[in-house]
């Protein structure tokens, strides 16, 4: 909302400034989803980034925002929530979840 008050028009990245690889992100994605889950592993694609950091620099001056949550703490919160919007009040069940606990 704050950047409709604004003159802003370039984009803005809004992430996790922390730098951490696919591999750490999958075994986040992993233990919060089904931890018997398999990590496939494919070739990256030629314009794979090598470096997931976003700079969020223009974020925090222009806007005054950071994340305040972390990885760990936001993930499971964004799979409960999305679960009820898919499920509704089966969003918690196993079986509702297509196998997914």
């Amino acid at each position: 909302m704050k950047l409709m008050e604004g003159d802003h028009i370039a984009p803005f990245n809004l992430g996790n400034p922390g730098e951490f690889t696919m591999l750490e992100l999958a075994k986040v994605v992993q233990d919060t989803i089904d931890p018997d889950a398999c990590i496939e592993f494919r070739p990256n694609t030629a314009d794979d980034p090598h470096k997931r950091k976003p700079d969020i620099s223009r974020a925090k001056e222009l806007l005054g925002w950071e994340p305040k949550v972390p990885l760990r703490e936001g993930l499971p919160r964004m799979v409960t929530d999305f679960r009820k919007r898919i499920f509704g009040d089966q969003g918690e069940s196993t079986e509702a979840a297509g196998g997914l606990s």
